[in-house]
């Protein structure tokens, strides 16, 4: 019996360990065992890591816990850090796992592969900018969006000690999707304030400043998203810079490279993409020059077909010579045509190439406005939705990941679960 090894629990690798065990991994006819191995206990989709940060959403009750969700969808999951790998041996090493005060739990372990996927997503990229790594939030795991979190309600609650003219200042590195939906999660959050102990506090109170290197805010996306963007944002009061390199960032703030200081109380990095570290280093791979692993047409490493790879941590190339983004909807995408591949493998047949479809993209600003474009490889993305429809759209995604994940009765019980919950808890998390 084949083993299938799936490292790293984010969308593509969680849809794809659910799928695979439903495929292979069921007792009476098992033909696989399906490992996932991620180094948290729980998912959330990563698209809302910014709603954690803010309290908007509970990794607690919002969130699937991987041991649980694994009993229920025949496949095993095992906690740890992928730290190397041995293609003759067809082994991954984990690091030792240790617990909150540094106490190990688990040693240094080997799990052995037939067939090997790496999902293991991507970070924030400073590159290198000093006093970024030591002073700055990142929004890349649920953890650090928890860290945030509580940094932030410790900052409130000072301001609404003070007089009414001090306010919070954060600065955030970066007019990606993150940036900008963070920023006006933030002032929605700061009005849901008065309503739970803390009367002084309000959007006004929030001074925001979105740093932006480029010449306008989401660059990814067709000027008219992003423009629709910039005015949503700056009648929220956010100071939009653009044009603005930083250059280095201490406990105070951000310098940039026009010798202009930006004090901030809170400063976080959403700017750039890459692939974990630790990639890198593993000598197997060929990547690009953000740590991607490059990949043959049918997602299999360009020097190990018993190796595929999905996700943000990929680096496919289109017949066109585009590279597939790293999105939400690339990971759903390549998780499906890899379990086919997959099976197909087992079976020796021919694979089947991958081709990236864009559906659109879609920025949501809190209770504000939700604005995209929808079917941008017929249209090229000019069909402009906003408005309910566009939130409407914005929602239905994270349902389609909660179905693909859950299956649609299970599903349909936790979304009842969460609106039953929306309903009687608070509307953000206060510790």
């Amino acid at each position: 019996m084949q083993t299938i090894v799936i490292v790293g629990g984010g969308a593509g690798g969680l849809e794809l360990a659910t799928r695979l065990g439903h495929q292979l991994g069921k007792v009476k006819r098992k033909q696989a065992e399906i490992i996932l191995v991620d180094k948290n206990r729980s998912h959330i989709w990563k698209p809302l890591l910014h709603e954690i940060a803010t309290g908007s959403l509970d990794i607690n009750t919002d969130g699937v816990n991987y041991r649980a969700h694994s009993s229920l969808h025949h496949y095993q999951f095992q906690q740890g850090t992928m730290m190397g790998i041995d293609q003759v041996k067809k082994v991954i090493n984990l690091e030792a796992l240790n617990d909150e005060e540094g106490k190990e739990v688990l040693p240094e372990r080997e799990i052995a592969y037939d067939i090997l996927v790496m999902a293991v997503g991507s970070v924030s990229n400073d590159f290198g900018t000093p006093g970024v790594a030591e002073n700055c939030y990142y929004l890349d795991s649920h953890m650090q969006a928890e860290r945030f979190h509580r940094s932030m309600l410790n900052h409130f609650l000072r301001i609404n000690q003070q007089s009414d003219k001090s306010v919070l200042q954060l600065a955030i590195v970066g007019g990606g999707a993150t940036g900008v939906e963070l920023a006006a999660e933030l002032y929605h959050v700061a009005d849901l304030l008065k309503v739970y102990g803390m009367p002084q506090m309000s959007a006004k109170r929030l001074k925001i400043s979105l740093i932006e290197a480029g010449p306008r805010l989401l660059p990814a996306l067709p000027e008219r998203i992003a423009s629709s963007v910039r005015h949503e944002l700056q009648k929220l009061g956010v100071q939009i810079l653009k044009n603005t390199r930083v250059v280095g960032a201490d406990s105070k703030g951000f310098e940039t490279a026009g010798d202009v200081r930006i004090n901030a109380d809170i400063t976080v990095w959403a700017a750039g993409v890459k692939a974990p570290d630790f990639v890198k280093s593993l000598p197997l791979f060929e990547t690009n020059r953000i740590g991607q692993i490059l990949v043959k047409p049918t997602l299999q490493s360009s020097v190990d077909d018993s190796v595929y790879v999905i996700g943000d941590c990929c680096a496919c190339q289109q017949p066109d010579g585009s590279w597939v983004p790293p999105r939400a909807q690339s990971a759903h995408q390549m998780a499906d045509i890899v379990r086919k591949n997959i099976s197909l493998q087992m079976q020796g047949k021919a694979l089947q190439p991958y081709l990236y479809k864009d559906h659109g993209s879609l920025v949501n600003l809190s209770k504000y406005s939700t604005v995209g474009s929808l079917m941008g490889n017929l249209n090229k993305g000019t069909m402009f939705v906003e408005g309910r429809i566009a939130r409407f759209v914005y929602i239905s995604l994270y349902r389609m990941h909660q179905i693909a994940i859950h299956g649609w009765l299970r599903a349909s019980g936790v979304m009842l679960a969460q609106k039953i919950g929306s309903s009687v808890k608070p509307k953000m998390k206060l510790h």
